[in-house]
């Protein structure tokens, strides 16, 4: 398996004939194009902060060095470091670095700035300098003899009279070499990891990220049902009204054509029956994308209502007994259950065989549990286009799973449970 940071690599016997210790050599000696400039930056912006001008810069000043290192993190560890800062919710220089300042991570970032300017890179140089410089002069003694002429002093060490003792001083530098790249490759190994560990995300980044994708959706899914809802009224108060005239319009037009007239009277009436149509296909569409029983009288009225409009016979049952039944829950609880039960049934009619089907709905310990089961072949495929991976993806928001089991030869039972808690009593 090939290496993926210094720690992997050091184990390999073939690490000194790899290029990772002169990447963790470029990247110990990297610090130094980072750590000059930020340890410049945090003392010209610690003077301008005694005047509370430079004080949010300050405050602000590990980012920019942040992203710089997590790509330079990238020299011995192929794994990137993500970003750990959230995305504005709001446009604006103000809406983002309020957020900035809130979350953890920048603080974590100055802490760094500060830590990488005043103590890691002159670490880094110096070990950089005495794993690779020593061993260097070491190999060079032949070389500094032959210039010389005489005598050379290696590494401030024992005076070098002859070819044989620089060859021997040449030779020793060599193995030292090879000992201090192992060191430097544990080093930048473990500078890696507290890199990563400063300014990577953590879990707590990642459940506070995830937390606000969770809301995200929620929001979008919310104002998707309002905009359903929206559609469906103007549809229902408008192009449904105006239908419903024009076809007693028709109608009353039909009474009033003299007996004579009767290629009139077949025409009055065919426009009459194609408004009727029309009509009721409209009626079906406002249905299919908000049900007014659903948004009067709650999930328990919808799903009897989706029942005796299945193609299949279904008998439902939403209680307890005959005198409770189900809860008004939160509209999109019981928006994303109906369309659950609705695709549901209609791959029951479609595909399934079944001469009947079942549907149970309870809602008890703040948690709404709905099945739908029926009496058909199995062998249902959610990845087939079922029109159930969506649905999957509209509960998840909800916090709830959808779950289907079909084997072959069946039952196909699906499960819907969603946590929530009532709006208005039972009934």
């Amino acid at each position: 398996m090939t290496a993926r940071t210094p720690w992997q690599a050091l184990t390999s016997p073939d690490y000194l004939r790899s290029g990772w210790p002169w990447r963790s050599a470029g990247y110990l000696f990297g610090s130094v194009l980072t750590g000059l400039p930020a340890l410049l930056a945090l003392f010209v912006l610690a003077v301008f902060s005694l005047a509370l001008v430079g004080l949010p810069l300050l405050l602000l000043a590990g980012l920019p060095l942040a992203a710089v290192e997590r790509r330079r993190l990238l020299l011995v560890d192929k794994d990137a470091a993500a970003d750990p800062h959230r995305v504005p919710t709001e446009p604006g220089l103000g809406a983002w670095a309020r957020l900035r300042l809130r979350e953890q991570a920048t603080w974590r970032e100055l802490a760094y700035a500060l830590l990488h300017a005043f103590v890691l890179w002159p670490l880094d140089l110096l070990a950089v300098t005495v794993a690779v410089g020593l061993p260097v002069m070491m190999m060079a003694a032949p070389v500094q003899l032959a210039i010389d002429g005489e005598e050379v002093r290696v590494v401030k060490g024992p005076l070098v009279t002859g070819y044989p003792a620089a060859f021997a001083a040449a030779l020793l530098g060599l193995v030292i070499l090879g000992v201090l790249l192992y060191l430097l490759g544990a080093l930048a190994g473990a500078r890696a990891q507290l890199t990563r560990l400063l300014l990577a995300p953590r879990e707590g980044d990642l459940r506070d990220e995830l937390t606000e994708v969770t809301r995200s959706r929620a929001r979008l899914v919310n104002a998707f049902e309002a905009e359903r809802r929206r559609i469906e009224r103007d549809l229902h108060d408008g192009a449904q009204q105006r239908l419903v005239a024009l076809t007693m319009t028709l109608g009353l037009a039909r009474l009033d054509v003299p007996a004579g007239a009767g290629a009139l009277a077949d025409r009055l009436t065919r426009a009459h029956s194609e408004a009727g149509k029309v009509l009721t296909e409209l009626r079906e569409l406002i249905h299919g994308i908000h049900p007014q029983v659903l948004a009067d009288y709650g999930l328990g009225a919808a799903l009897a209502d989706a029942a005796d409009r299945s193609a299949v016979p279904v008998e439902t049952d939403t209680g307890d007994n005959t005198d409770v039944e189900l809860p008004r829950l939160p509209a999109p609880v019981e928006t994303a259950a109906y369309f659950a039960v609705c695709e549901a049934l209609a791959n029951v009619a479609k595909h399934s065989g079944a001469s009947r089907a079942w549907i149970t709905a309870r809602h008890r310990a703040g948690r709404l549990a709905v099945v739908v089961r029926d009496d058909g072949a199995g062998g249902a495929d959610p990845a087939a286009g079922s029109g159930l991976t969506g649905l999957a993806d509209r509960v998840a928001v909800l916090d709830g799973t959808l779950s289907l089991t079909s084997p072959p030869g069946g039952p196909t039972v699906l499960c819907v449970e969603i946590p929530c808690e009532p709006t208005a009593p039972s009934r």
